[in-house]
């Protein structure tokens, strides 16, 4: 981290000056420019984009697609299912690939985490816990950690056991997370803070991000890059049923709520706050608001939902996406995202990067 230099953004377009830069974006689109930060030069990465380790839709096909078109690949670790684990990590293909894991689940399985270290994934992320117990792991392994944070509290706390880059999620997020920050205030306030104890460790942000406009935007908060899962859990590549790719397509972000119905369902055990967000269906409008009468029939109603899953009927399983959804409208390839994603924040960048007026 010491070697990494100190501006925090530079652009860079092969053979061409600065000034033809900036023309060829405006005009022409063709641009290949690409947005170097401290994220893409710690990492050695093309482009500031991480995927969100997203369980089971960042399997080791699309970790590989977005490390192969330059970005930071993440495969879903999840809740420690070590037979997905392994099949999954077995179809890495990328060295930029790393992992990411339910810090509280995985700390039931240290052999499987043990397991990821070996292996020496390009990252490890740790999310929705006190990573401390982990992080020494990671640390002595000589991995780089990445720690979600949702609060200026977590971000601390993760500085303090040696985080190299701060996931800043805001809850607009989709699946799990908190609802106490939204990503546009949230993100400059981590920054100042890691500015003041921390300056090298690495901002990105999370929470609503699924194009160019999302990463122009963290970037001028003060962040390093962008961490984006719902517009990865809608490609060609995430491990989705299609029907509930469609069902995202067709949604708008005034669609998705924040609950733990499903949770209670899996019995699975999140700590106090935390719930997730889905879109909007059929069971979670019979039993949101009923979550204790729930808690008595989970069996029952756990049953339903694993046929619904397997059999693509979404108005009973789960969709768990955030308000970004309302930015999707098709279904492309992880590069096509990627390189999308880069471009349309060049041309925005671009429009405001060499105007030296001053206002009167």
């Amino acid at each position: 981290m010491e070697n990494i230099r100190s501006n925090r953004l530079s652009f860079v377009k092969r053979h061409h000056s600065v000034e033809e830069n900036n023309r060829d974006i405006l005009q022409t689109g063709r641009s290949t420019m690409t947005i170097r930060t401290r994220l893409t030069e710690f990492f050695n990465i093309e482009h500031p984009i991480i995927l969100a380790p997203m369980t089971p839709a960042a399997g080791g096909a699309l970790a590989s697609a977005v490390a192969d078109a330059g970005g930071l690949g993440l495969l879903g670790g999840g809740y420690a299912d070590r037979p997905w684990y392994e099949t999954e990590s077995s179809l890495i293909t990328n060295e930029r690939v790393g992992c990411g894991f339910i810090t509280w689940a995985v700390e039931s399985d240290l052999d499987l985490f043990d397991r990821a270290l070996a292996e020496r994934p390009s990252s490890i992320m740790l999310s929705f816990s006190d990573p401390a117990k982990l992080a020494a792991r990671v640390k002595q392994a000589g991995v780089p950690l990445i720690c979600m944070i949702h609060t200026l509290e977590h971000a601390r706390r993760a500085i303090d056991v040696g985080a190299d880059v701060l996931v800043v999620q805001g809850t607009e997020a989709g699946g799990h997370g908190l609802v106490a920050r939204s990503t546009m205030p949230f993100v400059p306030s981590v920054v100042d803070l890691v500015a003041k104890i921390a300056p090298s460790v690495i901002v990105v942000a999370a929470g609503g991000i699924a194009d160019g406009r999302g990463l122009a935007a963290s970037l001028m908060l003060g962040a390093d890059g962008v961490l984006m899962g719902t517009r990865f859990w809608a490609t060609r590549e995430s491990l989705i049923h299609q029907a509930a790719k469609d069902k995202v397509v067709a949604a708008s972000g005034d669609e998705t709520i924040r609950t733990s119905v499903y949770d209670i369902v899996r019995q699975k055990a999140w700590p106090a706050g935390y719930t997730g967000r889905l879109l909007k269906n059929g069971f979670i409008d019979k039993w949101h608001g009923r979550e204790e009468e729930l808690r008595t029939l989970h069996s029952e109603e756990l049953s339903k939902v694993e046929v619904a899953w397997a059999s693509g009927d979404y108005d009973t399983a789960n969709v768990t996406v955030g308000e970004a959804v309302g930015l999707i409208n098709d279904l492309p390839s992880a590069k096509d995202i990627v390189r999308r994603t880069v471009r349309e924040a060049s041309e925005r960048l671009s429009l405001y990067a060499f105007d030296q007026r001053i206002a009167s």
